[in-house]
């Protein structure tokens, strides 16, 4: 791809949790190097709560946030695509570089667990971007 800042595609099942976490955490950790985004292969219906209370907990606004498909389209547009759980079932080919991460949805979780996955993705964020 040839964009002026590296589109980040961050993916999981219903883009209200783990995608949502890595594209707001790149987004706020990178200044500004990354065009940082995200989709899920079967999108819920709102960003899981803890997960934006934990999130704004670090000053990160999450309320124009909501989960959206993931499409063909966005593959071919991404630099990189970070699976936040290995063997999603993908709608075409990723063109650009593909990062499989594994780490647990946090779906039914209090806010102390997602804080705990929010660091850990925070973590490797920092260790693959920053």
């Amino acid at each position: 791809m040839s964009h002026e800042r590296p589109v980040v595609l961050f993916i999981c099942t219903h883009n209200a949790g783990r995608s949502q976490l890595g594209a707001h955490l790149l987004d706020h950790l990178a200044g500004g190097r990354y065009d940082a985004t995200s989709a899920g292969v079967a999108p819920g219906e709102a960003i899981n709560p803890e997960v934006a209370e934990a999130l704004g907990e670090l000053g990160i606004d999450t309320s124009a946030a909501s989960p959206r498909p993931v499409t063909p389209g966005l593959l071919t547009n991404a630099d990189v695509v970070v699976t936040m759980k290995p063997g999603l079932a993908l709608p075409g080919d990723v063109p650009g570089e593909l990062i499989e991460w594994e780490f647990p949805n946090p779906e039914s979780w209090g806010i102390e667990g997602v804080r705990d996955l929010r660091d850990r993705i925070r973590a490797a964020i920092e260790d693959r971007f920053v």
